[in-house]
């Protein structure tokens, strides 16, 4: 590459922190000046996408939207002509930079997921049977979905698979088709059929070359574009307590039609990325909204479906949009009104007002569900997690108003902060973040109290019901199930008998739980009415209710984090 183009590539990369006056028109100048082809390496392509895909976000004026858009448009051509070239183009593939148009990623999805996205791209998804290393799982599972295979499966050592699946589904491109529907008719639960679907390890191979769903052509329609006239927001700019603080973001629930196309784009916007999320992959398009939160931020947060919720907590998932391009995911999972929240930027977008968008997410997840105390999981922050050791992710955390839940940390954070402060230009080392890291970190909204929900771990709770299970019933689960839902039903006074599927199956979670806290039978009767109205919302049509529910019944909170400081003390 010529020094000349290497110097506008790196002008225009400069353009990703120039907002303000004149800074428009340089812009579009270098954008006008930029022909994209000829790339001789796969570096400056991937330099070239992700700033374009940066600008198109975030930009300047709607001529440089309207010219990322025609300069990305031809970049697929080009990662064809590298790919076609003795280039190495392996760095495509990397999960930082996957999904440009014009490349191939190959994943073994979840049933579900995998049946969502050839249902959507089939004529661009090819399946690959890896017979060597899965022949055990074909031999025992196949036999669900072909009869008489068992005749050869079970005695022979050299079965042909992929002539059975090809003379069971017609051949061609049926296959993958065929296997999937196939699927879906057997009479097991849809975890269980999951579950023999992923052991067979089908990986399917997605051309982008065409797709709309690729990083570089994904988009959402907007009414208008939203330009910076001026510097972006930076963390120093985003304050977690006035933003709650701040009048309601204004929430529209949308249909469910609307509900699938966005969930659809979520779902492609992380399987190009080779991600799956639990929410995106089995959510409730029937419970979903979308707030307009200025700066041409749409943020989209929706429920989980009812067969694949969470026995005690409750989930919220969710995308978010700059100006129509999908920028970031997040996840909820709380318990009363406490959460631990996944926020994850894409890379290409990690320049681009992240604390601000952030403040929006929890301010969203407080309005909708009451949550006033969030927590980061350790992984976020750094346990076993380099990329945020070297991004610094605890003090990104920290000067938005996090603490570290552990007395110990707190003590170190606050020492760190003292060195800061003394100037010289003191950074904290990778060890120290790495011991920052340790544990959650957790704001909690100004007046909701403090330290509520340091110790608590649903882990811890889930063990507890192990070892009760192992010493009271020998470890037998469904013996279990039957007694502590025997004995919950009568300290309620209720009778389960008209009760549907998943009610049932949230009382027998709780009665599980509940069976480590004898103290419920001395409840007087209106706390026990409100219990069975929080077990019955668990399985109803969504899980706020469940959450505002529990909100309200403080002698269960107390409770339930009870038992868990028991567990950490033994």
């Amino acid at each position: 590459m010529s020094t000349s183009r290497e110097s506008l590539l790196d002008r225009l990369h400069s353009m990703k922190r120039c907002y303000g006056p004149g800074c428009a028109k340089k812009c579009e100048s270098l954008l006008a000046k930029l022909r994209v082809g000829s790339f001789k390496d796969v570096d400056s392509l991937i330099q070239i996408h992700d700033t374009l895909l940066f600008l198109r976000a975030f930009p300047q004026s709607t001529t440089v939207v309207q010219l990322c858009d025609n300069l990305l448009s031809s970049l697929g051509a080009e990662v064809v002509k590298l790919r076609d070239s003795d280039a190495d183009t392996a760095t495509l593939d990397d999960e930082s930079v996957s999904g440009i148009a014009g490349t191939t990623i190959t994943n073994a999805w979840t049933l579900e997921l995998a049946r969502n996205l050839v249902q959507r791209h089939s004529g661009d998804i090819t399946p690959h049977w890896n017979v060597d290393e899965e022949y055990t799982h074909m031999a025992t599972i196949l036999p669900d979905v072909m009869p008489l295979m068992e005749d050869d499966s079970s005695v022979e050592a050299d079965t042909p698979y992929l002539r059975w699946v090809e003379a069971a589904s017609g051949g061609g491109h049926n296959q993958l088709d065929w296997l999937l529907r196939s699927f879906e008719d057997l009479p097991v639960s849809p975890r269980q059929r999951t579950s023999l679907y992923d052991a067979l390890g089908v990986s399917l191979s997605w051309d982008l070359s065409r797709s709309s769903a690729s990083r570089t052509l994904a988009r959402r329609a907007v009414p208008s574009f939203f330009c910076h006239e001026s510097p972006l927001l930076h963390r120093k700019d985003v304050s977690l307590a006035a933003e709650m603080a701040s009048a309601s973001l204004e929430l529209r629930k949308l249909s469910e039609n609307e509900a699938r196309r966005i969930i659809d784009m979520a779902r492609d916007a992380l399987a190009v990325r080779y991600r799956e999320l639990h929410g995106s992959t089995h959510a409730d398009p029937t419970y979903a909204f979308q707030a307009d939160v200025s700066r041409g931020v749409q943020l989209f947060i929706w429920g989980l479906d009812r067969e694949w919720r969470l026995p005690l907590r409750a989930y919220y998932a969710g995308i978010t949009l700059k100006n129509g391009v999908p920028i970031s995911y997040f996840e909820a999972i709380g318990l009363f009104e406490w959460a631990e929240v996944g926020f994850n930027t894409f890379y290409a977008f990690r320049e681009g007002e992240t604390a601000w968008i952030y403040s929006k997410v929890l301010h969203l997840l407080y309005q909708l569900a009451g949550l006033t105390c969030f927590s980061v999981y350790p992984y976020q922050i750094g346990l076993d997690n380099e990329e945020a050791i070297q991004s610094g992710a605890f003090w990104f955390y920290r000067k938005l108003g996090f603490r570290p839940g552990r007395p110990d940390l707190l003590a170190l954070t606050m020492r760190q902060e003292r060195k800061i402060a003394g100037g010289q230009g003191y950074r904290s080392s990778a060890r120290t973040l790495r011991k920052l890291a340790e544990g959650h970190i957790f704001f909690e909204v100004a007046g909701s109290g403090t330290g509520r929900w340091d110790t608590f771990s649903t882990r811890t709770l889930g063990l507890l019901v192990q070892q009760n299970m192992a010493a009271n019933w020998d470890g037998n689960a469904e013996a279990m199930r039957q007694d502590t839902s025997k004995r919950l039903a009568r300290v309620l006074g209720v009778n389960l008998a008209g009760w549907c599927v998943g009610e049932r199956s949230a009382f027998g979670n709780f009665a599980a739980l509940l069976a480590l806290a004898p103290e419920i039978e001395q409840w007087p009767r209106h706390r026990k009415r409100m219990l069975v109205e929080i077990i019955r919302a668990k399985a109803g049509p969504d899980e706020t209710t469940y959450l505002r529910r529990l909100q309200q019944h403080e002698a269960l909170s107390q409770t339930i984090r009870a038992i868990t400081m028991r567990g950490r003390n033994e």
